[in-house]
């Protein structure tokens, strides 16, 4: 089994969602952003979401878009991203990690080359948004064929026609949008989630993880009770974004996920 299908069996037998935490690599710096990274499973990240920097983050809101401009100005790229998960892996090989991003820097790099040397790192799964299902072949299938997940997202405006297209060549989990927007926007209400979770399962057995817009403990426990995984990103780069020194940025960062966790933690007890 992979490390995501073992971790999330883990959780669904101590009857508890995953803590999906997301951050950007290479912000504020390399090195913060390491000791960050290396931080979050004793904080109680349960999956890592690592974003790689790009210019253009379209599905992102101002949060992200920041963070990314502030690791592009670090000197971050997708070299360095790959050398902090192996970093990474040095002291964890049990937290499943996954990048998640743009088609382009990874063109860049070239596909076959960034399939080998992200394998060998130590990534689980790939999220990058703008490779729709139609375009499998490019990235999705040869991922797959060398063992890292695919994981696609769903949104509000995905409808039951078009779901089959969206999760063929799904794995690992789906990351279902709970509002229809950019990263950082609104939080959704509890019944459009309940309903959309309700639907995905007729389509999928993979677990589900929501996110977009969840920022407290309390948010965060709400979702967990429904769902199967609970993502937050934005709340926690706000860490990053306000600290007025690198250390302030990893523990304002790694204190909010101890919090989220305690919340996902006790949500169905």
């Amino acid at each position: 089994m992979s490390r995501l299908q073992t971790r999330f069996a883990q959780l669904k037998e101590q009857n508890r969602a995953a803590l999906v935490t997301f951050v950007t690599a290479g912000d504020p710096g390399y090195d913060t952003s390491l000791a960050i990274l290396k931080g979050l499973p004793a904080a109680g990240a349960d999956v890592i979401e690592l974003g790689m920097p790009f210019t253009d983050p379209m599905a992102d809101g101002p949060a992200i878009q920041l963070a990314n401009i502030r690791a592009l100005a670090a000197k971050q790229n997708l070299l360095k991203t790959l050398q902090m998960v192996r970093e990474f892996r040095q002291d964890n090989n049990d937290t499943p990690l996954v990048l998640m991003g743009y088609f382009n820097p990874i063109h860049k790099y070239g596909v076959s080359q960034f399939i080998a040397d992200a394998k060998a790192a130590g990534v689980d799964g790939l999220i990058v948004v703008d490779m729709p299902p139609e375009h499998n072949g490019e990235l999705c299938d040869p991922a797959q064929a060398a063992g890292i997940d695919f994981i696609r997202l769903t949104t509000p405006t995905t409808d039951d026609v078009r779901l089959p297209t969206v999760l063929n060549g799904s794995s690992g989990f789906v990351y279902y949008v709970s509002v229809a927007g950019v990263t950082g926007a609104g939080a959704a209400t509890l019944e459009h989630v309940e309903e959309a979770v309700t639907r995905l399962r007729r389509h999928t057995d993979l677990p589900i993880s929501i996110g977009f817009g969840i920022r407290t403990p309390d948010q965060a426990a709400a979702i967990a009770r429904l769902a199967d995984g609970v993502v937050v990103g934005s709340a926690l780069i706000d860490h990053i974004a306000t600290a007025k020194n690198d250390q302030q940025a990893i523990d304002g960062v790694l204190t909010l996920c101890a919090a989220l966790s305690e919340g996902v933690r006790n949500a169905r007890k």
